[in-house]
This record gives structure tokens, C-alpha cells and sequence, in this order.
């Protein structure tokens, strides 16, 4: 190393004192960075076929979720006796069945173009609604 600092054109750089360029650049060092594009586009498909897989077995939750309410639903729906508490446990039980069923023929997606359509369908009492969900959060989070 000389000492002094020099002023470099553009393209070149310094590493320990030592001027090198793209141009000048060994197999080594080229290759290194081919080789490190590769291993890039291995780990992202490995991510993207993790996701999926993920998104899949949710799916599948979501499907077993909407069988087990349903079932549970028509537990309690009483057969046969009347009486508030028997209406109210009827209808609960009704209510039940209906979200079991829903989530099981659509699913996840299903859920999500829904909510997407009632939020185009309502923006304002959407956008109310977050923003009253978010002070709600901000509040408890400033709690702890």
C-alpha cells in the first residue's frame, strides 16, 4: 500500500489496497457469482414448493374445520323440544351446520374472494372497521 488515497475511474475497485476490474476478473470470481445465481433459483423454487404445500395442508384443514362444525352443529341443534333455550340452541346449531358447510365447499380461497368482494361492495364501513381493529391492537399493545 502506498499511503495515499487515489481517486478511481468508474468500474474499478479497491479491496486491500489492490486495483481489479470486471474485466480482469478470474474464473474463480466469475464463476463463484454464476454458481451463487444458481443456488438462488434452487432455494426460491424449494420456498415456492414449500408454500404451496403449506397453502395445500391449510386448505385441507380448512375442509376438515367446516366438517367437524357441522357435525357440531347438528349435536346441539335439539330434535323435538321446545322451549327458549331449545330456540336458541336450534338456531345456534342451524348457524353451526351453515359456516361448517361453507367452509367446506369453499375453502380458504373462497373466504378470501369473499371478504375481497365485500370490502368492494362496503369500502367505507370496511375502512372503518380496520381502523377501529387497529386502535383496538394499538391499545392492548401499548398495555404490555
Amino acid at each position: 500500500m502506498t499511503g495515499k488515497s487515489e481517486q478511481h475511474p468508474p468500474g474499478v475497485f479497491t479491496e486491500y489496497g489492490k486495483d481489479w476490474n470486471a474485466e480482469s476478473c478470474g474464473t474463480s470470481v466469475c464463476g463463484t457469482s454464476q454458481e451463487a445465481g444458481g443456488i438462488v433459483s434452487q432455494a426460491t423454487e424449494k420456498v415456492k414448493e414449500a408454500a404451496g404445500f403449506v397453502g395445500d395442508k391449510a386448505e385441507q384443514a380448512t375442509h376438515a374445520v367446516g366438517a367437524g362444525i357441522g357435525k357440531f352443529g347438528s349435536a346441539i341443534s335439539p330434535e323435538g323440544h321446545e322451549g327458549v333455550l331449545c330456540g336458541a340452541r336450534e338456531a345456534v346449531g342451524s348457524k353451526l351446520e351453515g359456516a361448517g358447510q361453507y367452509l367446506e365447499e369453499h375453502g380458504l380461497k373462497g373466504i378470501g374472494s369473499d371478504v375481497t368482494n365485500l370490502i368492494r361492495q362496503h369500502p367505507v364501513p370496511a375502512l372503518l372497521i380496520g381502523a377501529g381493529v387497529g386502535f383496538l391492537l394499538a391499545k392492548l399493545a401499548a398495555r404490555r
